[in-house]
């Protein structure tokens, strides 16, 4: 995923990151993986009304970025992602590597896209011309 950060930083493409996982266990790990200061934005379980699938915490991130939703995408692991992005309105990507949790198969989350590897993903968010 490195070499995608740097490859969307060049292209001056905002990224954050939002997670449900609680703020006391993000930051430090976001601060120790040197991304605290290169990402737009990071939104922990905890830092909107309510967790993902519900799509406040995603609002969240685009109103701190200063990026309005519909010029987002959001990138997911997991059905809940999917389901966030859509209902804050934004275009969505599942992210077919990694960990993807028990349940419905990704082809089945309604992802506008699906990348089977960070490099798919870059050539995918590239392509939809983002701001």
């Amino acid at each position: 995923m490195a070499a995608v950060l740097d490859a969307l930083e060049s292209q001056r493409v905002k990224w954050g990151i939002v997670t449900n996982k609680h703020a006391r266990f993000t930051e430090p790990l976001v601060d120790a993986l040197g991304l605290a200061q290169r990402a737009a934005c990071v939104i922990s379980g905890d830092s909107a009304a309510h967790p993902k699938p519900h799509p406040a915490p995603l609002i969240m991130a685009c109103e701190r970025a200063n990026v309005p939703t519909e010029h987002s995408i959001y990138v997911g692991d997991d059905l809940r992602d999917i389901q966030a992005g859509k209902a804050a309105g934004m275009r969505t990507i599942a992210a077919a590597w990694g960990y993807l949790g028990d349940g419905d198969a990704i082809h089945d989350w309604g992802a506008d896209h699906i990348a089977s590897t960070p490099e798919a993903l870059l050539d995918v968010v590239l392509g939809l011309n983002v701001q």
